[in-house]
């Protein structure tokens, strides 16, 4: 199933790692409890239901890609890209009240590109070669990590594409 997918520029390409230049993004998301790796089924379904038309306009919204989880005070946010060219004054208001809509901005990035299982232990592992990277890089961090899933959950996991984003200073 072809998906759009959040839009960015390269700036740099060693393998794995890149460091990207984003365009401002709109996400609707939620917060919620839970472990690293049930948070995110539990986001899931009540953000499907917002774009599959549980809105105050009763409008499907287009599924992109990634499906973004990150942590912060002590719950996980997990959020759907809204399809380029949308904006907040045009997106219908989700009928859930926790889910919110809210302006992405420009930002920089660092990341690494993996397959594999949706496990905490591998997030780890490849958090720790990015920031490892990071680092080599003598690039500055400036915000929390965010973990981003491109394909859906029956995707073989040797085919699936996942990422670890990173917040940077611009290079």
């Amino acid at each position: 199933m072809a998906v759009e997918e959040a839009i960015y520029t390269t700036i740099f390409a060693d393998e794995n790692f890149e460091t990207r230049y984003y365009e401002p993004q709109i996400l609707a998301e939620i917060g919620v409890d839970g472990d690293f790796e049930g948070a995110g089924s539990n986001a899931f379904s009540q953000l499907f239901r917002y774009i599959s038309g549980e809105n105050t306009s009763q409008k499907k919204i287009k599924m992109t890609a990634p499906v973004s989880q990150q942590q912060k005070n002590g719950q996980w946010l997990v959020s759907f890209m809204m399809p380029p060219g949308s904006s907040l004054e045009a997106l219908p208001q989700p009928k859930n009240s926790t889910i919110n809509l809210r302006q992405f901005p420009v930002r920089h990035v660092a990341s690494i590109r993996y397959s594999g299982f949706w496990t905490e232990k591998s997030y780890l592992h490849h958090l720790y070669l990015l920031s490892r990277w990071i680092s080599s890089q003598g690039l500055q961090i400036s915000g929390t990590p965010i973990w981003a899933r491109y394909n859906a959950p029956y995707m073989p996991w040797f085919m699936r594409r996942n990422e670890i984003l990173i917040p940077i200073k611009k290079p």
